[in-house]
């Protein structure tokens, strides 16, 4: 049993703090101002300019006079939300003859002192002269968050004798100011998203009462920056919910929502929080300037990279390529944009590639390899006039280095090729190349294949042929099939025109006859017999005109 009670009286303690976490604040019903059992005391007006303080008599000091002064917050309600907050000071003193009362004076930023006097009576402070006495005081009206600072003062003010202290109001943040404190009360948000239709349907609760509700999406910084127009839920609705459209989920998309009164203050949420990957767009390149920049359309804290896409997905980071960001823009200056140069954004732990130039829209030069007969030809060709380093340099195997064994300075006029001519050391090697007139390039290695076979380049990049080759052939085309067309004309007319000579002149004996120069043309209009290469010409009349007919056969 007397364990029960030892626990019990230890608990106790406990069981305080758990119920005035449920209650909250503690509530009062009037303000005022209490004294211990038999003093008497009551409040006077403060002296708007106080008496200079006197000399304490022997003995006299802070230490001495003032014990356990202490400040709490206490809430006044009228309604359920309409509960206003008060400073309470507590003190107890020791009392003397030349003590009359004592004088709290609270002031905050950017606002005048406030004092009370708390005045003794004289039959009561004589009857409890040098005992110790208790006095409270809960009239000073406080906002949530503010910052107090309380002087406690004998009366008559005696030099020395002065207690300062400061004081924290709670902040809205403590919820029973934010059910029941009108300045704390923002109502709450509630939403569900549809992401086919990309739209938020916001439910509003708990708003302050008698008033009408705004609500929009907006863009959080230090602000929340609006997007769009407000919403406004009439407080006659009885469903207090809309829909809101949206764009791209960004982390910093909020909801937010405020009464519709003066100062009112406001509450976000914002859905997409933890969506990070949606910052990383927006990425753009100024072709002229060879400008890569980004701007986070959010603030995050990260580091932007440039790195080298290797073909196992991993991507290198380029030295001296790294940037911090916040809120603010960021630029890299003279960029090669291959296909392989990539941005990296790292925030926290996780890190996300973008490549801006994969669809190799922007690239301006390619290394070309075309199979000339028994040899390749090796050229550089760019849309601009720029330097390249050229290297030869091989791989050995497991390895995914290359030995450099010699390397070559490139100058390259725009839109003009330029030949390696490394065709005798091509081969069964690679060729890295770099891009030297630039702050930041990729190295790029193209290996070619054995000598013996084709020679092409591995995917590193795709290559293309040379737009020189590629109107050689299509003009070779054009001109085979321009010949082809007229020799069949030219066969047909001849072929009519025998005919019709044939029978002007009239039935004549027959004759074989063979023309050496049909051997190779095919006739179209007649069939024809061929044997061992030769055309057999039909029979044709033996006239007086022999001698005309054979000339037009010739």
């Amino acid at each position: 049993m007397k364990m029960i009670l030892w626990v019990a009286v230890l608990m106790f303690p406990c069981f305080l703090g758990l119920i005035a976490a449920a209650t909250g604040l503690e509530r009062i019903e009037k303000c005022g101002t209490n004294c211990s059992q038999g003093l008497h005391c009551k409040t006077k007006p403060y002296f708007f300019f106080p008496p200079a303080c006197q000399n304490a008599a022997e003995g006299l000091s802070t230490s001495s006079v003032f014990h356990n002064i202490s400040l709490s917050a206490v809430m006044r309600c009228e309604g359920r939300q309409k509960c206003s907050l008060h400073l309470r000071v507590k003190t107890k003193l020791q009392l003397t003859e030349s003590i009359h009362g004592v004088s709290i004076c609270t002031i905050t930023e950017g606002m005048m002192e406030n004092c009370r006097i708390l005045s003794f009576t004289r039959a009561s402070r004589e009857r409890m002269s040098g005992l110790q006495v208790e006095v409270e005081n809960d009239c000073t009206d406080i906002s949530p968050s503010q910052h107090v600072k309380v002087t406690v003062k004998t009366v008559p003010s005696y030099c020395g004798v002065t207690w300062t202290g400061t004081f924290e109001a709670p902040g809205c943040i403590n919820e029973d100011l934010k059910k029941h404190v009108p300045e704390c009360i923002t109502g709450r948000l509630s939403y569900d998203i549809n992401p086919e239709r990309k739209e938020l349907s916001v439910s509003v609760s708990d708003m302050l009462e008698d008033y009408d509700y705004h609500l929009r999406l907006c863009r959080k910084d230090f602000i929340c920056i609006g997007m769009g127009v407000n919403t406004l839920i009439k407080k006659e609705e009885p469903v207090k919910s809309v829909t809101l459209p949206y764009g791209r989920p960004l982390p910093c998309l909020c909801i937010e929502g405020w009464s519709a009164v003066m100062d009112a203050p406001r509450v976000q949420v914002c859905p997409f929080n933890d969506r990070l990957e949606e910052l990383w767009f927006g990425i753009t390149f100024d072709p002229m300037e060879g400008m890569l920049s980004w701007e986070p359309s959010c603030s995050v804290t990260a580091v932007v990279t440039l790195c080298q896409k290797r073909e196992d997905g991993i991507c290198v980071d380029l030295p001296h390529a790294s940037q911090s960001v916040r809120r603010e823009k960021i630029t890299f200056g003279k960029v090669d944009p291959h296909p392989q140069l990539c941005m990296k954004f790292t925030a926290g732990s996780q890190s996300w590639t973008k490549c801006p130039f994969a669809d190799t829209r922007f690239q301006v030069w390619e290394v070309v390899v075309t199979r000339r007969q028994d040899h390749e030809d090796v050229k550089m060709l760019s849309q601009i006039t720029a330097t390249f380093s050229v290297g030869l340099c091989a791989k050995s195997e497991g390895s995914s280095a290359c030995q450099i064994t010699e390397t070559h300075t490139v100058h390259v006029e725009k839109h003009k090729a330029v030949g390696l001519n490394l065709a005798e050391e091509l081969c069964d090697c690679c060729l890295q190349v770099t891009r030297l007139d630039v702050n930041f390039a990729a190295t790029v290695i193209h290996c070619l294949d054995k000598c013996n076979q084709s020679l092409h380049l591995k995917p590193v990049i795709s290559s293309q042929a040379s737009w020189d080759l590629t109107w050689v052939v299509a003009a070779a085309g054009a001109l085979l099939s321009s010949i082809i067309i007229v020799t069949l004309m030219l066969h047909t007319l001849l072929t009519v025109y025998q005919r019709r000579k044939q029978r002007r002149n009239g039935g004549c004996t027959s004759q074989k006859q063979t023309d050496p120069a049909f051997d190779y043309v095919v006739p179209t209009l007649q069939t024809k017999s061929l044997l061992h290469g030769r055309t057999f010409i039909p029979d044709s009349p033996q006239c007086g005109n022999t001698e005309k007919a054979n000339l037009i056969s010739d």
